[in-house]
């Protein structure tokens, strides 16, 4: 009898209570579909507003990785709320649960500092604004430093895409410093040597003129901010005389505006009879090359 009575217990609450639990999971997986559905649909008429264009403005960057954030928030309030019904449903008593959970909570913490790192840096990430979608940074950890593309940003890592193609996952809470190179504006840094046995002030003008047609050029015109300037000699060697120019440029564009300027003044100084020493000549072609660490530095 003890057993019959048991039994119909059992069927009673699975009639009940049973079902509400299965409904309840059911309701969690098809909300966390939807959410990521709607999520995935907002980033998506952000990338499609934006296809095409070489340069995201830091609204557009920042609302994309707001909504990655958000919409992995709300899943995980959605099951800490789906989780609470699911054990009210099995009687258990919440109340008596505090002291228990406080103590959990606290080894918890000790235990997962790490964790909670990650997501306190996450945080200021967004609310700072350090970087978003789509920038190109060097973040440094303790273990190195990890350049590349920004593919996804949470409150726990950041992914990044590299120049090679390779994924590299940085947790928020290890990065020490992070560089962003497309925020805002970038600068073009262009070091030309040129061989001490050349004429200066003419290479200085034929420098001087490419800083004002370059602003004008068809291929990187438009990625230039205003004129770039000739700063002057930036050292002094044995056999060559280095002299660096400067351009602000749109943010990410610094590397292209870069090599654009080097394959002009390579082509001036050979119309303008400016010969450069082998050495010299290596280095400018190696400036018009992509660098193979993130996007590098030009």
């Amino acid at each position: 009898m003890r057993i019959e009575g048991n039994f119909e217990g059992i069927l009673t609450w699975l009639a009940n209570q049973g079902l509400e639990v299965v409904l309840l999971v059911l309701a969690a997986a098809l909300l966390t579909r939807a959410i990521g559905k709607i999520a995935r649909m907002w980033t998506g008429r952000i990338d499609a507003r934006h296809e095409g264009e070489e340069l995201w403005s830091e609204e557009a960057k920042h609302l994309h990785s707001l909504i990655q954030v958000i919409s992995y928030v709300a899943v995980g309030v959605l099951y800490i709320l789906i989780g609470i019904q699911i054990l009210l449903r099995f009687g258990v008593n919440l109340v008596a649960l505090v002291a228990p959970a406080t103590v959990l909570g606290a080894a918890l913490g000790f235990g997962a500092q790490k964790i909670v790192q990650d997501f306190l840096a996450g945080f200021f990430v967004f609310a700072e604004r350090q970087y978003g979608y789509g920038d190109i940074v060097e973040l440094t950890t303790s273990t190195g430093v990890s350049a590349g593309t920004v593919e996804d940003v949470t409150l726990r890592v950041t992914r990044l895409r590299t120049l090679d193609g390779e994924a590299v996952i940085v947790p928020n809470g290890q990065v020490i410093t992070s560089v962003n190179q497309s925020q805002d504006w970038a600068r073009a840094i262009i070091d030309v040597p040129v061989p001490n046995n050349a004429d200066m002030d003419k290479a200085h003008d034929v420098l001087a003129e490419v800083c004002r047609e370059i602003v004008d050029d068809e291929r990187v015109g438009a990625y230039v901010l205003d004129e770039p300037t000739v700063m002057g000699v930036q050292s002094i060697k044995l056999e060559q005389t280095v002299i660096r120019l400067l351009a602000r440029t749109k943010p990410g564009m610094q590397w292209e505006v870069g090599r654009r300027m080097r394959a002009v003044i390579l082509r001036r100084f050979r119309a303008e009879g400016i010969v450069l020493e082998p050495e010299a000549l290596a280095a400018i072609r190696a400036g018009m090359v992509r660098p193979q660490t993130g996007e590098g530095a030009v």
